[in-house]
């Protein structure tokens, strides 16, 4: 079976298995691992850190060390913090004694003292700081079982109470979801992601941090993307292209109680790349929006006496639909009869691919008709229109895609694989957020009408990097949801 861009999410037994196939018991190789699983870490807190608008220039990071590779990775990435914040401090805590350290854990100790004595102590339950800027929480692997040693208990409430800015777990959370567990605002799985935390409200964002484990191909039927699921994306285009190589994207929606989701929608279409995009929309909303967006075409269609989309629009959108390469449908639609009546026929008679959207996710509308389609609910619609199949195997046709949106957003095509996206983060809890979604997943489903599933999951993963691309420069709170477009293009200039 061909795979996405992805590598399996593992379970803790299975993720041991690879582990101790890759390392074969060498030190060398594993000492490597954790080198990179370290300096990993400390790039990720230096970006995830800079969303809070806090700086570690003169602060302090507490590491809560245990006995093996996770108290090695976080004293490792310790080191690398003090490396780029010359007057930043370190607190450690060994929390089963600093005899009880492994060789490599040791080893990780010894180099972080030697590259700077006077910055590194050792702490206790009595000398804990009033506060720190981060802590790294190294206690226990992916090999954890419950419940917490009482000692260990007390370690972690205490450290829970302590106020900081960023509280980063290596590979799991300590505790795994029992009360009194650390509690992070960032996970990064290192080498693989473990499937405890992808449901753990604990563990917070989750971040996987490569260390080539995978070549992409090993089976699985829980998958996380990854960012080589852009890499059509970053490519140059065909220099003798033009727009109509990049597909026509029909738009439907808007109505007067909801003007701007439509519009959201489609300016997301043109800024993914569409070639071509014609809007839909009740016709006193046209002008206005022409005026924001005049790469779009819009087309004044026939309104409701409350501002929705009324049933003479259907032949506008009729006559015009051999155009279209892929249609979006829902976003700022509203529930009148008159506007779902003109929905229902367009699925019903289409030809081309539709992504349903918004008030489009009403059953009627998509168990109707037989064109290939992309669901994007959240949890609440998809309960609506799934009649209680799960998603590994909700397929309302024979080519449908669900993207379910989530803090960790799925995407299947109902075949029983599920492909996971830790892009994102809560700067996209705003409204506005899925119209965009739905925008950039049309133009890329309208570039090639003949593969939804590639459509749905390069949307989902870019629109969470440019989120968190958003996030690192203005932060997660004062930022508008349309800003999230000025950061497509940054999002696929990284490797």
């Amino acid at each position: 079976m061909r795979f996405l861009p992805s590598h399996p999410i593992l379970d803790p037994k299975a993720a041991g298995v690879l582990e101790k196939a890759l390392f074969e018991g060498d030190e060398m190789r594993e000492w490597v691992a954790m080198q990179r699983a370290g300096r990993g870490l400390s790039d990720g807190i230096r970006t995830d850190l800079g969303a809070t608008g806090a700086s570690l220039s003169a602060g302090r990071v507490l590491v809560l060390a245990g006995k093996g590779h996770n108290a090695g990775d976080a004293l490792i990435a310790a080191a690398g913090l003090l490396e780029t914040y010359p007057e930043c401090t370190v607190d450690v805590a060994f929390v089963f004694g600093l005899n009880a350290l492994r060789p490599l854990a040791a080893r990780a100790w010894r180099d972080l003292v030697i590259l700077s004595p006077h910055r590194v102590r050792s702490v206790t339950t009595a000398n804990l700081a009033a506060r720190y800027t981060v802590v790294i929480d190294g206690l226990f692997g992916f090999g954890y079982r419950p419940p917490l040693p009482p000692g260990t208990r007390q370690w972690l409430s205490l450290v829970n109470a302590v106020p900081a800015r960023l509280r980063a777990a290596v590979d799991l959370p300590s505790g795994l979801g029992e009360e009194g567990a650390f509690r992070a605002d960032v996970t990064y799985a290192t080498g693989s992601i473990k499937s405890p935390i992808v449901d753990l409200p604990g563990a917070g964002r989750i971040h996987w941090l490569d260390l080539g484990f995978f070549s992409g191909d090993e089976p699985g039927d829980d998958r996380a993307l990854s960012s080589s699921v852009l890499e059509p994306l970053r490519a140059l285009r065909p220099a003798h292209s033009d727009k109509r190589s990049y597909g026509h994207v029909f738009v439907l929606g808007g109505s007067r109680s909801y003007p701007g989701a439509v519009l959201m929608a489609v300016q997301a279409a043109v800024r993914a790349g569409a070639g071509l995009v014609t809007a839909f929309v009740p016709e006193s909303l046209a002008p206005a929006f022409a005026a924001v967006c005049p790469e779009a075409m819009w087309q004044a269609c026939p309104e409701t006496s409350d501002g929705g989309l009324a049933v003479d629009s259907s032949h506008l959108v009729r006559i015009r639909l051999d155009r279209a390469n892929a249609v979006l449908v829902g976003p700022g639609l509203g529930r009148e009869p008159e506007s779902l009546a003109v929905v229902t026929s367009l699925v019903r008679e289409a030809n081309v691919p539709v992504v349903l959207d918004a008030d489009a996710l009403q059953p009627q509308i998509v168990w109707s008709g037989s064109c290939p389609r992309i669901l994007t609910p959240h949890a609440g619609e998809f309960q609506r229109v799934s009649n209680g199949v799960d998603l590994r195997e909700f397929r309302p046709t024979q080519h449908g895609i669900t993207v379910l949106k989530g803090p960790v957003t799925r995407i299947s095509d109902g075949c029983g694989v599920i492909y996971h996206s830790f892009a994102g983060g809560p700067v996209l809890a705003r409204g506005g957020s899925g119209d965009m979604l739905g925008g950039i997943i049309a133009a890329l489903l309208a570039a090639n009408p003949a593969a939804p599933l590639e459509a749905a999951a390069r949307g989902v993963f870019w629109h969470g990097r440019a989120a968190e691309k958003l996030a690192e420069a203005r932060g997660e709170v004062a930022v508008r949801a349309t800003e999230l477009l000025d950061y497509l293009g940054p999002a696929l200039r990284e490797e």
